[in-house]
């Protein structure tokens, strides 16, 4: 049996975002390299709330209004709920 560790994520730096809204939904695609498409997502217990879809080429990010976007350490991109950006990231710049 694995024994259970205590550990700490890395710190790294990563750019991010946001938070998306309707009005900047295509300056962030084009960060993404994508292309934004207003669409309904299923939101658990809610039903749909409006988002969008970012057409990448590493496939189709779903992100609702008010997530941030982040570009990960290997360059890949992928929504953040804006409760865990506050308590998982700082701004430093």
């Amino acid at each position: 049996m694995a024994p259970v560790m205590t550990v700490r994520k890395v710190p790294v730096e990563v750019q991010a975002m946001g938070p998306l809204s309707p009005e900047n939904r295509d300056e962030i695609a084009a960060w993404c390299h994508g292309k934004a498409d207003e669409t309904h997502l299923s939101a658990p217990g809610r039903g749909l709330e409006l988002g969008v879809v970012i057409h990448t080429l590493e496939g189709d990010m779903r992100a609702s209004y008010g997530d941030f976007v982040i570009r990960g350490v290997k360059g890949e991109f992928y929504p953040c709920k804006p409760d865990v950006f506050g308590e998982t990231y700082e701004v430093i710049g």
